[in-house]
């Protein structure tokens, strides 16, 4: 391989690893600035500057407008809608359905493939109602009523704070905006919080059906060597960190974070993407270099711990404080409350694929999910099993619309 390569793919190798909770990096706060930033006075406001619309769904010919919705926690969270096309041109009471990325990119993931092979540009040329979530910390949705995205209180959150702030502002405002119930699609993290959310009954008197791509409820088969060694990394930093502080994917002190995990006996560093995630089968240069102009996106550490902690501890369960006396003060107990997914109600429909080739929603993990769900009710539970998937080929790859889309499309006609 020559120089070019493998620079190339070192650089792939390196961002991946954000994707899946690796990365030990602090950005330094900067001095509290005395301005404070305030909603817009219109729930539709100009999106940013080279907003999502701009740069990559007009381009394509396709209309779509941008939204800021504004959590009871007060984010200002930041919202694209590709309306459905139709055979008369035009909107037809168009079923809605929210896109939900996973951790530490945005809602750009998308859109990365050409319009034929991006799951965001296919429902709308099926003709559904295509809204596209951002959620808190990432580029286009670091605003907040009071605080600055430079505070570290702006960052003192974990996955928790989405179910409970994020997810229902965002269903809401579709709900409301729409007047119909949703259809859901989560990756990764997406199906995470959307799991939660159901098990304490959250959401489901608004959603249509749920598709739930690479679930990843349950990490404890995550056997890499590397993956374990990055979650101790996380859990080991709690009581210094305290969640208080953003996760910024990118600096040097990531290459010293890599090379320590690197010197540990068993890691192979000379392919560090199919380490963390499986060997994905079907990504192209194109998509590669799109993704690695627009991601990685900015989370919390505390966010980051979290998701470590569900790889220790193999449970789903709300952030725990590691002190007792912290726990008793935010849920008046020892111990963090389990989310109960077996609570989820039984005629919530549900679809879930899964890759026999993904390193991260195991297979044994996702049927540690699935027994969860087994008193689901006959045609509310439909799983699509793709034996040469791995993690990123649920969003990239780019045959998933044969393998993938089409069946979850039939999956929300039927409901």
């Amino acid at each position: 391989m020559d120089l070019h390569l493998q620079r190339g793919f070192f650089r792939w190798s390196i961002l991946m690893i954000f994707l899946i909770f690796v990365g030990l990096v602090i950005k330094p706060n900067e001095a509290l600035s005395s301005n404070r930033r305030t909603l817009f006075d219109s729930a539709l406001a100009p999106p940013p500057p080279v907003g999502m619309c701009e740069s990559s769904v007009i381009i394509h010919g396709y209309e779509c407008q941008e939204f800021y919705v504004k959590t009871e926690d007060g984010y200002v969270l930041n919202i694209q809608r590709i309306p459905g096309r139709s055979s008369g041109g035009g909107m037809v009471n168009n079923q809605p359905v929210l896109l939900q990325h996973g951790v530490l990119v945005d809602g750009m993931t998308w859109l990365l493939n050409t319009p034929q092979q991006s799951l965001a540009f296919i429902l709308a040329d099926t003709g559904f109602d295509v809204w596209i979530a951002n959620t808190r910390g990432t580029r286009f949705s670091r605003q907040h009523v009071s605080l600055d995205a430079t505070q570290s209180a702006f960052w003192n959150w974990s996955w928790d704070e989405l179910v409970d702030y994020d997810l229902p502002a965002t269903f809401d405002f579709v709900f409301n905006q729409t007047g119909q119930k949703l259809h859901y699609v989560g990756h990764s993290m997406g199906t995470l919080i959307a799991l939660a959310s159901f098990s304490e009954g959250k959401l489901v008197d608004k959603v249509r059906s749920a598709a739930l791509l690479s679930p990843v409820a349950y990490l404890s088969h995550m056997t890499t060597a590397i993956g374990v060694l990055a979650a101790k990394a996380f859990v080991g930093e709690i009581t210094t960190l305290m969640g208080m502080a953003e996760f910024y994917p990118k600096g040097e002190e990531v290459a010293h974070f890599l090379n320590s995990l690197c010197n540990n006996p068993g890691i192979d560093c000379y392919d560090l993407m199919s380490s963390f995630t499986g060997k994905n089968c079907c990504l192209n240069d194109s998509t590669i270099d799109l993704f690695l102009k627009n991601e990685p996106q900015s989370t919390s550490t505390k966010n980051m711990v979290h998701l470590a902690q569900t790889v220790r501890d193999g449970i789903v369960s709300k952030f725990n404080y590691g002190i007792e006396a912290r726990n008793l003060e935010h849920y008046g107990e020892d111990r963090p409350p389990i989310y109960n997914l077996s609570n989820i109600p039984s005629n919530v429909p549900l679809f879930i694929s899964y890759g026999e080739k993904d390193a991260l929603a195991d297979v044994g993990d996702v049927g540690l999910l699935l027994d969860k769900l087994k008193f689901h009710e006959g045609d509310a539970l439909t799983t699509l099993f793709i034996k040469d998937y791995a993690h990123a080929d649920f969003i990239m790859g780019v045959n998933a619309k044969e393998m993938v889309y089409d069946a979850l499309i039939a999956f929300f006609k039927r409901h």
